[in-house]
């Protein structure tokens, strides 16, 4: 099991990365729905936590495995029986989601988690035997992921009866425990994993993000439809929606990360660990239109302001994460920052009027706030001299 060749040309994802990655449909789905009905009824301060927990699970297994197929894809029978014993961890752990987001229950989600680093374990192992020169950091990876794993378990049992705020405390410091496995099994040397074939998956992966939204709205829509509650202002919002979707995904493709991360590898974590907040994001947003759409069947209760949140602060953080994140890692990025972030801030206000114009109209708003994005980067992009970058 030695290293891929870093130069490697036409490096795509494998059939059995697609593969993988549609069990995180199953997972992503799971948390979209019960966050939000939180927005649904108002509950976002409690739908936040259980939100960002499940989702980094969610990320981080699916970071690990991405990275370690980038640097380690023999796909060998061994390599794929694992990755076939990650998938059912994720399975797993979408079926405790539910549980955890509603009596904050993460066993079954912890269990799941478990199966997938157990297996990423095992990996690394065969790594370690497998290739003299990266043995040190292998059975740094070894080691360090089973001791945080144990700690997970552990967990379950010295928690219970722990008040909520101190359990958010104890995963965020698991989580920092998580994090920085990687940053002490990467030194001095670092895995050599392929720019190109990074930049894809992570590209892919927001594809995944956007579909569940997607799947959630046409879900809330099939119901509104078959209940005989469909207006045009409903109409007005499943093409708003639909039109802010591709104005993300337009905008998150717009900067060349292949030829960042192939520039500055010393940044990628700096870039991969950033992407949980576009990640996220990009998943609240969905659950956010999802509760947009509900909305419109005339539930008594629902704050249009809330709603409105529900989908701009989502978006508005994406837009600042996308400037943050490849301003160090590409330069001066593609969309102005006076655009991306002046955008932010428009998105954000929009919601205050939605006790007035309603929430198809404020979610009409955003995407054409998003749309003006892509329209003025395109703009610019025309008439703006070359730039070099270093």
């Amino acid at each position: 099991m030695r290293g891929r060749d870093v130069d490697e040309r036409g490096r795509v994802s494998s059939p059995l990365e697609l593969l993988f990655d549609l069990t995180f449909v199953a997972a992503v789905s799971a948390a979209v729905g019960p966050f939000a009905h939180a927005i649904e009824v108002d509950h976002v301060a409690e739908g936040i936590a259980p939100l960002l927990m499940v989702f980094f699970a969610i990320w981080w297994a699916w970071l690990n495995f991405t990275w370690f197929a980038s640097a380690y894809d023999t796909d060998d029978v061994p390599y794929r029986l694992l990755t076939m014993v990650q998938m059912g961890g994720v399975l797993v752990l979408a079926a405790g989601v539910q549980q955890a987001f509603e009596v904050g229950d993460f066993t079954l989600p912890t269990i799941g988690y478990a199966i997938m680093r157990f297996a990423m374990v095992a990996q690394w192992l065969r790594v370690a035997a497998s290739d003299p020169e990266s043995r040190a950091t292998a059975l740094r990876y070894a080691i360090g992921i089973s001791i945080v794993q144990v700690l997970w378990i552990v967990r379950l049992f010295v928690t219970q009866g722990f008040p909520g705020w101190l359990l958010v405390v104890v995963f965020v410091l698991l989580a920092l425990c998580e994090m920085a496995v990687p940053l002490v099994a990467e030194r001095p040397r670092l895995t050599q994993w392929h720019p190109h074939h990074i930049a894809e998956r992570y590209g892919l992966f927001v594809i995944i993000l956007l579909g569940e939204s997607v799947l959630a709205s046409t879900v809330a829509v099939q119901q509104i439809v078959n209940a005989g509650a469909a207006t045009g202002l409903f109409v007005l919002l499943a093409a708003s929606a639909l039109a802010l979707l591709f104005g993300l995904w337009w905008i998150y493709f717009l900067e060349p990360a292949h030829e960042g991360l192939e520039r500055r590898r010393s940044l990628s974590f700096w870039w991969g660990y950033g992407h949980y907040g576009i990640f996220v994001a990009l998943t609240a947003a969905g659950a956010g239109l999802e509760a947009a759409v509900v909305s419109m069947e005339g539930h008594e209760g629902v704050d249009p302001t809330v709603v409105g949140y529900g989908v701009a602060v989502p978006v508005a953080v994406f837009l600042v994460l996308m400037w943050g994140l490849y301003r160090p890692l590409t330069g001066p990025t593609v969309i102005p920052p006076a655009v991306s972030l002046g955008a932010a801030a428009v998105v954000l206000l929009l919601p205050l009027a939605a006790h007035s114009v309603g929430i198809a109209v404020t979610i009409l708003l955003i995407a054409l706030t998003v749309a003006t994005v892509v329209a003025t980067t395109i703009v610019y992009r025309r008439f703006r001299p070359p730039v070099s970058v270093d």
